[in-house]
Parts: C-alpha cells; sequence; structure tokens
C-alpha cells in the first residue's frame, strides 16, 4: 500500500455498532494461522448484552508517520473508553484457535506395542493521557470535532458530519490521502448518523513506549447494533480482503446475521506429505472452499467453551496453552476477573469479502449454539517393523486402499490432482522396520521395493518364483522318462 502523507488505512474489519466433532487423541502437528494471508486484518469482538468491545489489530508497515485509521462507530467515543492492548494477544489467540493438523501412528498389527506419550499441555498497561476535550464546529466542512484525546501511541479524534462530501474534504485539507471511492462508502454512515473515529500516531508517545509495532486499539461502547462496516473497509481495496475474527459471548456461538456461516470441512484424513504443506494445504482449501459457497459466506473454524473454570478440555488436540485471565484481560472480556464470572464461549470466524459478494456491512448474532467445533485434519503414519504375519499382510492390503482414500480426499478438499501421487500408493506397504536394518528388511514382506530399497523389484520375483517352478516340474519329470 502507497502512503502519501498521512493515508487512511480504514480497516477491514473494524468495528461494532448499534459438524459435531468427535473426541479423539492425537498429536498435535502443524497450524495455519492468519499469517497465512497478505491482505487480511483480525479483530477481536467481546459481546455482552448491548455492550461491545472491539479491539483491531495493526499490521501497519511502513514509516509510522504516515499512519493513520478511520473507523465507523455509533456514539462519541470519550477517552475512558478508549485504549491500547498488548498486540501478543492476537498472536496467542490465532495460535490457538487455528486450523490444524494432527497425526496418528498406526500400530504393527504383528506386534504388541504400548505408546506412551506426554501431554503438552506481559500484560502491560498504558495510562490515557489526560487532557481536556474539545468540541469545534468548522462550518466550512459541515464536520464537528466532538472529542479530542491522546491514548498511548495515538493521537485520537472523533468526528461528526453532515454530508461525506464535506467529510472528504477536511481529510484531504488534514493531509489525509483519501481512496477515491471514499465518498460513496462514507455517505451511508453518515445518513445512519454514525460518528468516526479518527487516529494518527503521536510521534513523540511512540518513541516512548519501547515497542517495535504499533499496539492494537481497544474500542469499547453500548450499542443494540453488533456489526463490523465491511464497506468502509472495501474503499481502499483492490480485490478480496481477509479477515479473522476471535469473538466472545457468555452464552454461545457468534453467526452472521445476514450472510450465512457454514463450518469448514473438518476431521478429514489426508496424505502424511501434507505435514510438509499444511499452509498451503489450507489456503488452497480454504480458496475451494470459499468459491464452491459462492463467495458470499462466512466460514466457522472454531468454536469452544473455554472457560477457566469448565473442567472440560478445550480443544481436541490442543495447539498450545488455552486462553489465560491476562488474555481475557487483554481481549476485553468485562465478566472475568480473577476467576470470578460466567462462562467464555469463543468463536473464531473466517470472512473474505469483496464489493460485489458483501454489497452490506456484516452484521452478526449470539446464539445458543455450544456446539465444539475445531478446523482439524488428520494424517496417519504407517506402521513400521516385521509385517509378515497374516495380519500384517492385510494391513498392508488395506493400507493402499486407505491411501487411494487419502488421495481422493486431498483432491477434494485442494483440487490438487492425485494423478501425480501415484506413488504414494505404491510405497505404501511393505514397510520396514524404522531402524532401517538389511535383516529386518528381509523379514518383512515387501511386495514393492520402497523408494530407495535395496530389495528386489516386482519383475524380478516374477522371473525368480517362475525359475523355481521350471526347476521343480524338470526334477519331477525326470524319473517318469527313466521308466519309459
Amino acid at each position: 500500500m502507497k502512503h502519501l502523507k498521512t493515508t487512511i488505512l480504514i480497516f477491514t474489519a473494524l468495528l461494532g455498532s448499534a459438524g459435531t466433532v468427535s473426541s479423539f487423541c492425537g498429536f498435535y502437528v502443524a497450524s495455519a494461522g492468519a499469517e497465512l494471508y497478505n491482505d487480511k486484518s483480525q479483530v477481536i469482538l467481546v459481546r455482552d448484552g448491548n455492550h461491545s468491545i472491539i479491539t483491531m489489530s495493526n499490521d501497519f508497515k511502513g514509516n509510522v508517520r504516515d499512519f493513520a485509521m478511520v473507523v465507523p462507530v455509533p456514539v462519541v467515543l470519550k477517552k475512558d473508553m478508549v485504549k491500547v492492548v498488548d498486540p501478543g494477544v492476537f498472536k496467542r489467540l490465532d495460535a490457538y484457535s487455528g486450523p490444524r493438523l494432527v497425526e496418528y501412528y498406526d500400530q504393527n498389527p504383528c506386534q504388541k506395542i504400548e505408546y506412551l506419550y506426554d501431554k503438552i499441555t506481559a500484560t502491560r498497561s498504558m495510562e490515557a493521557v489526560t487532557e481536556d476535550s474539545e468540541i469545534v464546529e468548522v462550518k466550512k466542512y459541515k464536520v464537528t470535532i466532538e472529542e479530542k484525546y491522546t491514548v498511548g501511541e495515538y493521537d485520537i479524534l472523533v468526528l461528526s458530519a453532515k454530508e461525506s462530501e464535506g467529510l472528504k474534504q477536511w481529510l484531504i485539507d488534514n493531509d489525509y490521502k483519501i481512496p477515491e471511492k471514499a465518498e460513496r462508502v462514507l455517505e451511508p454512515y453518515i445518513k445512519s448518523n454514525m460518528k468516526f473515529f479518527v487516529v494518527k500516531v503521536n510521534l513523540d508517545e511512540v518513541s516512548q513506549t519501547g515497542f517495535s509495532e504499533l499496539r492494537p486499539i481497544q474500542l469499547s461502547f453500548e450499542s443494540e447494533r453488533f456489526m463490523l462496516p465491511l464497506r468502509l473497509g472495501m474503499a481502499n481495496s483492490r480485490g478480496t480482503q481477509d479477515m479473522i475474527v476471535y469473538a466472545f459471548t457468555r452464552s454461545g456461538r457468534v453467526e452472521a446475521a445476514n450472510y450465512r456461516t457454514v463450518n469448514m470441512p473438518t476431521a478429514r484424513m489426508v496424505p502424511t506429505f501434507v505435514k510438509q504443506q499444511f499452509g498451503n494445504f489450507y489456503k488452497d482449501l480454504f480458496d475451494r472452499r470459499y468459491n464452491s459457497e459462492g463467495k458470499d459466506a462466512v466460514f466457522l473454524e472454531y468454536a469452544w467453551n473455554v472457560t477457566p473454570t469448565w473442567p472440560g478440555a478445550k480443544c481436541d488436540p490442543c495447539v498450545g496453552p488455552p486462553p489465560v485471565y491476562n488474555d481475557f484481560k487483554e481481549a476485553g472480556v468485562p465478566w472475568i476477573n480473577n476467576g470470578n464470572g460466567g462462562n467464555v464461549f469463543f468463536t473464531r470466524l473466517h470472512v473474505r469479502y469483496s464489493e460485489d459478494k458483501f454489497p452490506e456491512d456484516l452484521f452478526f448474532i449470539v446464539t445458543p449454539n455450544t456446539e465444539h467445533f475445531q478446523s482439524r485434519y488428520i494424517v496417519t503414519n504407517p506402521a513400521y517393523g516385521d509385517l509378515s504375519c497374516d495380519l500384517g499382510i492385510k494391513y498392508q492390503h488395506d493400507l493402499k486402499i486407505r491411501r487411494k482414500k487419502e488421495l481422493m480426499e486431498l483432491a477434494a478438499l485442494t483440487g490438487w490432482s492425485a494423478n501425480i501421487y501415484t506413488k504414494y500408493v505404491e510405497y505404501g506397504s511393505g514397510k520396514i522396520d524404522s531402524s532401517g536394518s538389511t535383516q529386518k528388511q528381509r523379514n518383512s514382506v515387501v511386495p514393492i521395493a520402497p523408494r530407495g530399497g535395496h530389495g528386489p523389484t516386482l519383475p524380478a520375483l516374477v522371473f525368480i518364483f517362475a525359475f523355481i517352478g521350471i526347476v521343480f516340474l524338470l526334477t519331477r519329470l525326470r524319473p517318469l522318462a527313466t521308466i519309459t
């Protein structure tokens, strides 16, 4: 994104205004987080009755003097309704709730094996700078400065406007670079009597914070409407944008009210080589799902009761430690206070939106649905060791069938061609001991030589057995010829 003077960074997921998963035990392998997407935003939504707390991440790249942000808000935000928070909360919530890859290990049917494994199971606050607020009527632009204050490293104005042209001109004359489509998208918010939360970086303050990145801004207010103004985020978009929403409620899942909310595919078995490219796998999976749903749906990636005092597991399997009290505090969950409080239900939604497919702002509802869900994908490693027993031979046959199904699943989920992975099925049988011992290779049933192996090929085996058969027949026929 290019900047001239001060550029308005209109957040793609800005603000709120007025399949059952069966339990299993697996090993966490990889996670597909928000870092996969270039044009993305992240936002934390907390909803309790009509009270909303919105936390907006900052992934701004460039000179901080060029940073600015405009957010439509339903009410005039006073200084005590705005704060900055630890940026690490987004990283922790993303890592914990992101789509995950887990793996199993087949047990050798010819052996009795016991598997042992271990279960793996800074808050910094900034006082707001006190200063008197002022209200200034700028008659030329029909724009009113309702509030003016500094919080952390940000200088903040809260504006109201009577017309989009005046607001646009005021921003331009105050050294903001406005996207060409800004006037058109500002108009509906002005007609709805919404205010505009305008943010710049205070260079003197940012040098004193000691942070290498701009911290997220958190807004708190009362409003009957629970929504995100996507249309404003499209003003400076050249195409689609991805938004990850981390939502917290007392009761249950958060879902879209005016768009469909659909579950991402889950509990699918995929080939073992997906471990090395899980990020690309999930990106292509999401692209395919996004297209198949008509490009106008909201996708559920995680939903779980994460109440600290709740005795049940908060994921299955867990990518890392669940959110703790400091995380809830940074996220703005007001009813959790040192272990005293109600339930906390965590929903992760993924939205990819564009101007033609999302003509309306995104409204949410809090549902009573407490069903647990997570986007998870499973790889199963083959058994090793001596597989020469009857059950071992059957296992190798079944493994081929399973791997064919895994490739079919891969193609269905991502569109990847299964034809280029035929050797994955071929080398799926005849697994050898992990030690690679030559003697143990000889003791294994190897109908097809493994990749890089030294055993005989299938044509060689056919020739050997044919030769033995001919010799056997000749030795049986020779006595008959003597009697004659």
